[in-house]
């Protein structure tokens, strides 16, 4: 039997528009049910919230978060209409994430805040999101994998892919790496035309192929990759390019900055050139540049000097990427490790979450980006310091998983 029934006015009709588009419990209903009507207790949306208010609430683990709901049951009953008051077991999370449809969860997550972004940035002129600042908003996409620690003793630690809009903040897909497997093989089949079209895709140097290339080419998006030691012919040609004593710079470019703060002093300065594109032509479709990029970082605490030289290569011709903007997506590419990997770990933790029990670890991941993103919508910017504020005040986070409004701290 479901008990749950969301305190909202019982006709629909009533419901304001925006309270719809901005609830994340409204979203939650539109996941498919894989359990049976018998002996079901609690709906899927009602177990998924509950996780994400204890996450929000600074609950890393997944037993941490059932005590926590259990202590607040009264307030949660109350908020969520539930006529049974006592809340979940863990094993009840457990049975229930196991069962969600991950790819599903995605979708409806990805369609939920891009639609909020939108009503946030244009209002009422959806004109806008055709602009071309509009569509430069959602242009660049950074992918990268990261492997959940915890599960690393058993025998396939759970390494999952996540694709996510560098200005938004925004994760668009999860996907977890399967055995005999990698990254490479697990992304081919992810990147459609409809993702590629009008993108930039930046990712590490892992994933500078040929066949990655020629796929983005051919649906007409471009990339940004690192040469590495994978590709040592691709990193050599590039580096006696630059590296050559005479060489004709006629038609090279160079842009450079200098950034003071977290204790150093760094550096940067890019160097571009359009003369290899017919000698990689035909191997690396679409190029129309290369790059050498040198990033010098003086520790001002110490004085060391830390010093490093990377080149690679772009299908974003010279008039399309000048040598600044291509410093700016080379740096902007980091957004995937320091606004989402570092927050997941440092702030929602993890990698010390001990869940092991099937794709239930992935699930968790998965609704860690979701916390990050109400968030990010909200305007929070100190994670952990919110966390801490939404703990002492349940309210306010139901506030904002309901409405998509809360008070900020």
């Amino acid at each position: 039997m479901d008990y749950t029934t969301l305190l909202l006015p019982s006709d629909a009709n009533m419901v304001p528009e925006a309270v719809i588009m901005t609830s994340l419990y409204e979203t939650f209903q539109q996941l498919s049910e894989a359990r049976r009507g018998q002996g079901k207790r609690y709906e899927l949306a009602l177990i998924l919230c509950l996780l994400v208010l204890a996450k929000m609430a600074g609950q890393t683990s997944l037993s941490a978060a059932t005590d926590w709901i259990r202590h607040r049951a009264a307030v949660l009953a109350n908020h969520f209409g539930l006529r049974r008051k006592r809340m979940p077991c863990q094993m009840t999370y457990c049975n229930v994430l196991a069962r969600v449809d991950a790819k599903h969860l995605d979708e409806i997550g990805q369609a939920f805040f891009v639609r909020w972004e939108a009503e946030q940035r244009c209002g009422a002129e959806p004109s806008r999101l055709h602009t071309p600042q509009g569509q430069a908003d959602h242009a660049h996409l950074a992918i990268d994998g990261k492997t959940l620690r915890a599960t690393t003793s058993q025998p396939h630690p759970v390494h999952q892919l996540r694709c996510y809009e560098v200005a938004t903040g925004i994760v668009l897909w999860h996907c977890n790496v399967e055995e005999k497997e990698n990254e490479i093989s697990a992304l081919k089949p992810l990147l459609t035309p409809q993702l590629i079209t009008g993108r930039i895709f930046t990712l590490d140097a892992m994933h500078t192929q040929r066949a990655l290339c020629a796929q983005i080419h051919r649906f007409a998006g471009d990339y940004l990759l690192v040469a590495k030691d994978n590709q040592p012919t691709l990193h050599e040609d590039i580096a006696d390019l630059f590296e050559d004593r005479t060489p004709d710079r006629r038609r090279w470019k160079q842009a450079e900055t200098w950034d003071k703060g977290h204790g150093r002093l760094e550096h940067r300065q890019i160097i571009c050139s359009p003369d290899l594109n017919d000698w990689f032509g035909k191997q690396w479709q679409g190029i129309e540049q290369v790059f050498r990029l040198e990033r010098t970082r003086h520790i001002l605490k110490t004085g060391a000097i830390e010093h490093e030289v990377i080149y690679g290569l772009s299908s974003l011709s010279m008039r399309q990427a000048s040598p600044a903007r291509m410093l700016s997506l080379v740096r902007d590419h980091w957004a995937i490790e320091n606004k989402l990997h570092y927050r997941r770990d440092g702030s929602l933790g993890e990698d010390a979450c001990q869940t092991r029990t099937g794709p239930v670890p992935g699930l968790l991941a998965q609704l860690n980006s979701t916390v990050l993103s109400l968030m990010d919508r909200a305007g929070i910017r100190n994670v952990a310091r919110q966390m801490r504020f939404f703990d002492a005040h349940p309210e306010q986070a139901l506030n904002l998983l309901l409405t998509g409004s809360c008070s900020v701290y």
